[in-house]
């Protein structure tokens, strides 16, 4: 019988898993196996961490108005605030608000004596 040579796809497909694994640490990033195992574990993290960072990030941007509201007496509290801005239909998103918390306070100001008359 006479032999046979495997073609390249097998050989294709560890090549681009590889490269994928290739900052990975120690076997992680040299043995096939391995490297294939890690290689779904990081898919299903980037997968579950893209959720949670959206998550994150509203309650950082919560936090930073809710202190900014506080701070300036502009109300007693985050939810009043928000609560006033959408009976005034002021569509601003947390993103914006806690931007303008951080750099201008006093256009932060401005925005709640504008909702609170």
């Amino acid at each position: 019988m006479t032999r046979v040579r495997r073609g390249y796809i097998a050989r294709r497909r560890r090549t681009k898993m590889r490269l994928f694994a290739s900052t990975f640490i120690g076997a992680h990033s040299r043995l096939t196996r391995t490297a294939t195992q890690q290689k779904m574990r990081a898919l299903v993290s980037s997968h579950r961490d893209r959720g949670r960072q959206k998550r994150d990030f509203r309650r950082l941007w919560i936090t930073r108005i809710n202190a900014a509201a506080r701070d300036n007496k502009v109300f007693y509290s985050y939810s009043k605030f928000i609560h006033n801005l959408y009976k005034k239909q002021l569509l601003l998103n947390r993103k914006i608000l806690a931007q303008i918390a951080i750099s201008n306070k006093i256009c932060l100001y401005m925005i709640s004596n504008k909702i609170s008359k």
